[in-house]
């Protein structure tokens, strides 16, 4: 609807004016004002009407073609219908305008409530539609809001993390990025599964890889990389599952599931040893003094426990104490880091972290695999002692 009169109005007045001379508007509403004055009597003079507010604003648009003006004259009115009209009736007493001959022809009297009305008619419709739309959902709805409400339930709470009410019973556990993750899996059958939720991989997390067969699904994206690199470093994974490239774990149906799960491959695509052996020390390994050997053990032992790392530069000075998750982040800040001491095992990943950041020596509780050190300095709880 366009843009309604003036609130107070219940009709307007429409009238035209043709005038046989060059007019300026001060001239018409002039004409109006005087020539109907007393017509009326008091109670209906225009001018009094317009002072209390009966009468609104008078427009008047105005055109000239050939010497003469002619236009419109639009009079809002808060006046009943009878007085209104009769209101009307007094413009097409005005027979001269300026020093011009005029003549004034009402149109039409319109009532505006009737604009009102259609419009909130016509809005009705809308609100009606739009109620029917949104609260009535079909049978198909109406099931499926039910079963995630059921499934939503079925989310436990593992140390603030979401998991499936089977993730402590079980002797397998999968890992999913977060809680609608655990959902869609939930909705699928598969109950011992839970959520790293966050950055930050969960101490709760690591613990439980250490007592059950892990498997990480991911998200087949960059953000699936990241997560990997994290768990690998601080957990401990025996397999990985990934969702198709481009796609997020909690979009999956469930074929696509259980086919990325069949498909999930050991990690390093081998079979993990339980006991992967230390390999043998080199030279500059046992070339490290007492004193340093002596500083890096008494580090390592103040981490146990604590899933933590220390970054020390060549004078032994630690330069800062990290989350084992965060060591990729951080590293960059301390191009000065000598060592890397950590709350965790050695594997592949740490290795070549640290030989691009052009770290000499790592300390930690073991190996987790077999790795390629290329003359990297790697010292274990055993070499330490």
């Amino acid at each position: 609807m366009g843009k309604l009169a003036q609130n107070f109005a219940k009709y307007m007045v429409y009238a035209k004016i043709n005038a046989k001379g060059m007019v300026e508007r001060p001239d018409v509403i002039g004409a109006i004002f005087g020539q109907t004055e007393g017509l009326l009597g008091a109670d209906l003079d225009l001018r009094e009407l317009q002072h209390t507010g009966r009468i609104g604003r008078i427009e008047v648009n105005l055109k000239a073609n050939n010497g003469k003006s002619f236009g419109e004259i639009i009079i809002p009115s808060s006046l009943d219908a009878s007085e209104t009209s009769l209101i009307a009736a007094t413009l097409e007493t005005i027979d001269k305008v300026g020093p011009c001959d005029a003549e004034v022809e009402v149109m039409k009297v319109e009532d505006v409530r009737s604009q009102k009305r259609q419009y909130v008619i016509e809005r009705a419709k809308e609100i009606l539609q739009g109620m029917m739309d949104s609260d009535m959902p079909d049978t198909a709805k109406i099931a499926e809001m039910v079963k995630e409400s059921v499934r939503s339930k079925e989310v436990q709470n593992y140390h603030g993390l979401s998991a499936g009410p089977d993730v402590l019973t079980s002797e397998d556990i999968i890992i999913v990025e977060g809680r609608a993750d655990v959902i869609t899996l939930l909705k699928n059958g598969i109950k011992n599964v839970i959520a790293i939720e966050g950055s930050k991989i969960p101490d709760a997390v690591a613990d439980l890889t250490r007592q059950k067969t892990t498997t990480a699904f991911l998200d087949g994206d960059r953000g699936g990389d990241l997560d990997l690199k994290k768990l690998l470093a601080i957990a401990e994974i025996d397999f990985v599952a990934r969702a198709p490239v481009g796609k997020e774990v909690e979009e999956l149906t469930k074929k696509e599931i259980f086919k990325s799960l069949r498909e999930k491959t050991p990690v390093d695509g081998r079979e993990k040893r339980p006991i992967p052996a230390a390999p043998e020390q080199t030279e500059e390994q046992k070339s490290i003094d007492d004193k340093t050997k002596k500083f890096l053990g008494s580090a390592l032992d103040d981490l146990v426990g604590t899933r933590a790392a220390y970054l020390i530069d060549k004078n032994l000075h630690i330069l800062t104490k990290i989350p084992i998750s965060e060591i990729n982040d951080v590293i960059g800040d301390f191009r000065n880091a000598y060592a890397i001491v950590f709350d965790g095992k050695i594997n592949q990943d740490i290795v070549d972290l640290a030989i691009n950041r052009k770290v000499s020596c790592l300390v930690a509780t073991g190996f987790r695999e077999d790795v390629d050190a290329k003359g990297m300095i790697m010292l274990t709880q055993k070499d330490l002692r």
